[in-house]
């Protein structure tokens, strides 16, 4: 741990150069640190901070920046910051009128998060054996065509078409959609109940031809959202670090590995090579899981460089995670 005075002036280069991205001099640290001491006072406590590892000299003469080792320090010593006011309404405005599918809600919550933090933002769907049927209903489109509506517990809707022989009746139709609804009902499409008989040879078959269509789709991949790629890229100087940055963004396993081995490890904010991840060297990322009915269902990120605004970005993260999970656990 810190000393009081060489956090003071840590946590003052951190934000300074958040802020200007420019190296951080003594005379800047003694008007923001609060402190009532010299700058030569300042200048040593700022060579011991170097020389434990929390601070950097980009050349002789120049001002300090600070390493991972100080981004982590001031991570770790952040309490927790609640959002402004208009970003909170913001937030709470966007799910409270999202409607549609889940593909429109994933996709718009990626923009949403990007447009808070001016960082990539990344949202995971991730297609568990946990999600469960909500509904299924039978829409005769033709006389012989039959379209099999499933809505799953977190809001994913499920299409299969299943073209029939003989014409049937809504009668049948109805006993067939009963039939099915017993089965899947509050299940697991990969773990399913059995089919009731229905007493009829045709319909037990037709019965059995829709449950299998229904069945036999394994687990999707994980769906991946990712928005404000260009804002990121506009973060840094060097072009080799922006080809990087864009290459990862694209390469969506990558992505999806990193916040997955982040959350495995117990980590909410990883900071240059704590991702794992070379190519991530300059860069951090801030992750969170959301839950649908207490159900781990996939997380949100957001990914900027080392000098990101951790504060917002940390808050920010965790408050749409949660309006996320709370909007798709209602349904």
């Amino acid at each position: 741990m810190l000393d009081a005075r060489k956090a003071a002036i840590l946590t003052a280069i951190v934000e300074e150069y958040i802020e200007t991205a420019q190296p951080v001099g003594s005379s800047s640290v003694v008007s923001t640190a609060g402190l009532n001491v010299s700058t030569a006072t300042i200048r040593n406590e700022m060579a011991s901070l170097e020389a434990d590892g929390y601070l950097a000299q980009p050349h002789t003469s120049a001002g300090r920046i600070p390493t991972e080792k100080g981004y982590r320090y001031f991570v770790d010593t952040t309490g927790e910051i609640e959002l402004q006011h208009p970003e909170r309404h913001q937030i709470a405005s966007f799910f409270t009128e999202m409607r549609g599918e889940i593909e429109h809600l994933m996709r718009d919550t990626a923009s949403l998060l990007s447009d808070l933090t001016r960082y990539a933002a990344v949202v995971v769907d991730h297609s568990t054996d946990a999600v469960t049927v909500r509904s299924v209903q039978l829409v005769s489109l033709t006389s012989r065509v039959v379209l099999i509506v499933v809505v799953m517990s977190n809001g994913t809707i499920d299409k299969h078409t299943v073209d029939l022989v003989d014409d049937v009746s809504a009668d049948d139709l109805a006993r067939l959609q009963a039939v099915l609804a017993a089965a899947c009902l509050d299940r697991q499409l990969s773990h399913p109940g059995p089919l009731e008989p229905t007493g009829q040879h045709h319909l037990d078959h037709l019965a059995a031809r829709m449950f299998a269509s229904l069945t036999s789709h394994g687990p999707d991949a994980d769906r991946v959202y990712v928005n404000g790629a260009s804002r990121v890229a506009g973060e840094f100087q060097a072009i080799e670090s922006v080809k990087k940055v864009l290459t990862i963004l694209e390469q969506q396993l990558v992505v999806v590995n990193v916040m997955s081995g982040m959350l495995e490890r117990g980590l909410n904010v990883a900071i240059g090579t704590e991702t794992g991840e070379d190519s991530l060297g300059e860069c951090s990322v801030v992750v969170s899981p959301y839950e649908i009915d207490g159900e781990r269902a996939g997380s949100i990120a957001v990914l900027g460089p080392t000098r990101m605004n951790y504060p917002q970005a940390m808050a920010a993260v965790a408050v749409v995670s949660r309006q996320l999970g709370r909007r798709l656990s209602e349904g």
